[in-house]
């Protein structure tokens, strides 16, 4: 049987704040209010879950301050900009919108035909849109009960990125589809996935003039929009072990920095520097998958969740020792500060 590696038998490594009261299931997404730290759960049992996060200088402390149930497992996450509202959406084929720091009821405002696997709020346009299954993108205007418009897909949504006005969204068969949001009834452009594996997770650059995407294969691919700029893209590998290779389940770009970290099925998260080349920080592995991460708004938290990822389905779980965790590791400066790669010159 192969071992998890050497962190196996410890679940913290990293020594992070554990999240208190975390879902009974694995965790499927992780999102914090761009106004404030509460932080959103949403897990395969059907829950979405809030908790404030208290920072204190060096510590850190959480309270549970909410949930919501859908009928099915949800897969999907995000905050309205104002940081009132909450999207939560998932197997049960809708979208819910939960007015969490009014107390308000959750609403249905949205509708697929197969399972929601993605969503994004976009302030500059006043609107949510939602990727599925359906291999449909739709685009909702909250106070109309129809999508304003449809947009087809070659294949299912697996993953999607927005930073107005860029967009892009992955799908099966390894279709990078690029929309500008400027005009938004029509695919900017399509890429195929320079990776050779499925898609699983994409990151939008903070200047919007491309993306990194992240595979089932241990690998990263840094790709510019611009083809001029085409020199500048490159894979790497990470998130491997000898032989043994892992899916890279998520990416997050560091909102004052723009380092980004990678977390994956090895249980481990790294910090980036794509413009030097280098890895910052290589944190020690838990001994289960992280299947989800981000950054809160100032990027002073990174909140990554610890469970199993269903990867080799039912046969390697056990539900009597199956735990979820969701921890909260407050970055140095020096790991996610990008720094120029030593003994080369300011040329690019």
């Amino acid at each position: 049987m192969a071992t998890f590696g050497a962190a196996s038998t410890n679940v913290n490594p990293n020594r992070s704040t554990e999240v208190v009261q975390p879902p009974s299931d694995s965790v499927s997404s992780l999102s914090f209010s761009p106004k404030a730290n509460f932080l959103v759960a949403t897990s395969w049992d059907n829950q979405v879950r809030c908790w404030e996060v208290m920072k204190s200088g060096t510590s850190v402390s959480t309270v549970p301050k909410a949930s919501i149930s859908h009928d099915h497992p949800v897969l999907c996450s995000t905050w309205k900009d104002d940081g009132t509202t909450v999207f939560s959406g998932g197997c049960d084929k809708q979208v819910k919108m939960w007015p969490l720091l009014s107390g308000g009821q959750p609403v249905t405002v949205a509708m697929h035909d197969a399972p929601v696997k993605e969503l994004a709020w976009i302030p500059e346009m006043n609107l949510l849109v939602t990727g599925s299954w359906d291999k449909t993108l739709r685009y909702w205007d909250l106070r109309q009960q129809n999508p304003t418009w449809v947009q087809q897909l070659p294949e299912r949504c697996y993953a999607l990125t927005v930073r107005h006005p860029l967009m892009v969204v992955g799908t099966a068969d390894r279709n990078l589809i690029v929309f500008n949001l400027q005009n938004p009834q029509s695919e900017f452009k399509r890429v195929v996935s320079p990776l050779k594996y499925q898609t699983r997770c994409l990151a939008a650059f903070p200047d919007q003039q491309g993306f990194l995407v992240g595979s089932i294969e241990g690998r990263v691919g840094v790709h510019h929009l611009d083809d001029s700029q085409s020199s500048k893209n490159f894979t790497f590998k990470c998130h491997r072990d000898g032989n043994d290779i892992y899916s890279v389940n998520s990416l997050n770009f560091h909102p004052i920095h723009h380092t980004f970290a990678t977390a994956g099925s090895d249980g481990a998260f790294n910090f980036w520097d794509k413009d030097s080349k280098q890895r910052l920080k290589a944190m020690l592995r838990c001994n289960q998958p992280i299947p989800c991460s981000t950054f809160n708004n100032d990027g002073s938290i990174f909140a990554y969740a610890v469970c199993y990822d269903w990867s080799k389905g039912a046969e390697n779980h056990n539900p009597s020792t199956a735990k979820t965790y969701i921890y909260l590791h407050l970055p140095q400066e020096a790991e996610v500060k990008g720094k120029p790669r030593a003994g080369t010159s300011s040329r690019k």
